[in-house]
């Protein structure tokens, strides 16, 4: 078994500090990305990180020098072409090739804080010592995520097959001097941002232009970024949702602890603990509770809301093994003296979970929705449509509408793509994932459950209004007084369109503290 010793020399050269974590001794999760990802300067390899790049290198140099048996994508071509042989004077022009062919994006760019995670984990993926790239490309590609050179990249061309081969191409681009970039607020080539800072682009060595391009790591910061989003929204789902329970008089006897204790299921018997919680203290709860049933949108959210958190759950344990992965292919490993192809870049486990999630927070849209469309209906001694003169002023009338139009987007957008597949690479890849298509779809779903919560809180709040002077909870009206801080409530009808809009940025930025 041929273990190579390390170049002493080159590990003394590396910049060794302290860093922000360790690859080997902390597994990363999504929850850990947004405060990683804001102290980029100070992110950099670890020791054992460099030792296994520089290990596995050196064993695939080695190997190649010493045989001349065909590995696939190092002296073959790639899919259908795998028996096509590639002389050693074309190893550098096969990967430079791989990247100029494979960077077939279109649609619209990738947001930068999604490309920068891509970055992030495609260099924690390589760091694992699996895949036999130079060290010096990886520490390239740190570099640009370092200085804020980020790639244009588009988010449709991407089959979640032998991974995201479109989506990382784009992202890696710029190692070679190609494609564009986002620099100091700016689009530019890339090769003037290389030539403006002294260097040279990279001439890829065997191997590495398919290390750098399979993998899932497109899919996985779309998942990283939504289980993130996902958390705020079951709190923000729970919060408005107490709201309008408040606003509509609905009763408390739901919530009571041995219903759901029975049940036995976890997210719901959370769910009904966090309303309890919220609801605690109510003067209003005493004047306007009355009903002895109430429909099932105030009535079931445990039920709904807690099936959604266990759903999520489950997908943020996926997501979080998926982002401390190796899945590009083939894979190097030096202790077994293998080089293996295998799957790991199929997208098939990010693929399910994906169209999950938009399937569990569309539906934290939809009975929201529901809420917003009962506290409208002129029941429970509130005024129609939440206005006063109903007729000579319509009130929240179409912001219903709005969020009506967003549940039903939803459901089309729920449509599973994961259980689509087409064939391509002349049959070689003939099943393929679609989890990028998940992805980009469950993203959507993200932004509608945000808007239509935004909407059913702008409701919540006006309806409380008509309920004053009888006060709610602390928790309540803490929220309620800080939405007023930037709503103010609806004497008579005004262009609405402004307070939603408002209620949206409310939603994505006001800090959650209960």
């Amino acid at each position: 078994m041929y273990i190579p010793l390390l170049d002493k020399s080159m590990l003394h050269q590396m910049k060794l500090v302290q860093t922000l974590y360790q690859i080997d001794e902390r597994p990363l999760k999504a929850s850990d990305l947004p405060e990683l990802l804001k102290g980029l300067p100070h992110i950099e390899l670890s020791e054992v990180a460099i030792s296994k790049i520089v290990k596995c290198r050196t064993y695939l140099e080695h190997r190649m020098n010493e045989s001349d048996e065909p590995l696939y994508g190092i002296n073959t071509g790639f899919g259908y072409m795998q028996k096509v042989s590639i002389s050693d004077d074309q190893t550098a022009q096969l990967q430079h090739n791989l990247l100029l062919s494979h960077a077939c994006g279109v649609g619209e760019e990738v947001p930068l804080d999604l490309v920068r995670t891509m970055m992030l984990l495609k260099i924690k993926a390589l760091s694992e010592g699996y895949s036999g790239i130079r060290l010096e490309t990886v520490e390239r590609l740190l570099f640009m995520l370092k200085e804020d050179i980020i790639p244009v990249v588009y988010n449709q061309g991407s089959l979640g097959a032998s991974g995201d081969l479109c989506p990382l191409s784009h992202m890696v681009l710029p190692l070679i001097g190609k494609g564009m970039v986002n620099y100091r607020s700016k689009k530019l080539e890339a090769a003037k941002v290389l030539a403006h800072l002294g260097m040279m682009p990279l001439s890829l060595g065997a191997k590495e232009g398919l290390a750098l391009i399979n993998g899932t790591q497109f899919m996985l910061a779309y998942a990283s970024d939504m289980v993130n989003r996902s958390r705020r929204l079951l709190s923000w789902s729970n919060l408005i949702g107490a709201m309008s329970m408040e606003a509509f008089g609905a009763s408390y006897d739901p919530l009571f602890e041995g219903i759901h204790l029975l049940r036995k299921q976890e997210g719901q018997i959370q769910t009904a603990t966090e309303l309890r919680r919220i609801l605690q203290g109510s003067e209003l709860h005493k004047h306007f509770s009355n009903d002895v049933q109430d429909p099932y949108s105030f009535r079931c959210i445990p039920q709904v809301h807690g099936a959604s958190a266990d759903a999520l759950n489950y997908v943020e344990n996926i997501v979080n093994r998926e982002i401390n992965a190796v899945t590009d292919n083939p894979l190097i490993f030096p202790d077994e003296d293998r080089i293996v192809s295998g799957g790991n870049f199929h997208g098939q486990p990010l693929a399910l979970v994906l169209d999950q999630a938009a399937i569990a927070l569309a539906e934290l849209g939809n009975i929201s929705e529901r809420r917003v469309f009962q506290l409208l209906s002129g029941q429970r001694s509130l005024p129609l449509f939440l206005i006063r003169e109903p007729g000579l002023n319509s009130g929240l009338m179409i912001a219903q509408y709005t969020a009506a139009s967003l549940v039903s987007e939803n459901k089309q957008l729920c449509t599973p793509a994961s259980v689509d597949s087409i064939v391509s690479s002349n049959g070689q890849e003939d099943h393929v994932s679609m989890g990028a298509n998940a992805a980009t779809q469950c993203r959507r779903v993200v932004e509608n459950v945000e808007k239509i919560l935004a909407i059913e809180l702008l409701t919540a709040c006006q309806a409380l209004s008509f309920r004053k002077p009888h006060q709610s909870t602390a928790v309540i009206e803490e929220l309620y007084k800080a939405f007023r801080e930037k709503v103010t409530f609806n004497e008579a009808d005004r262009l609405l369109y402004e307070d939603i809009h408002k209620a949206i940025n409310f939603i994505q930025n006001h800090p959650l503290k209960f």
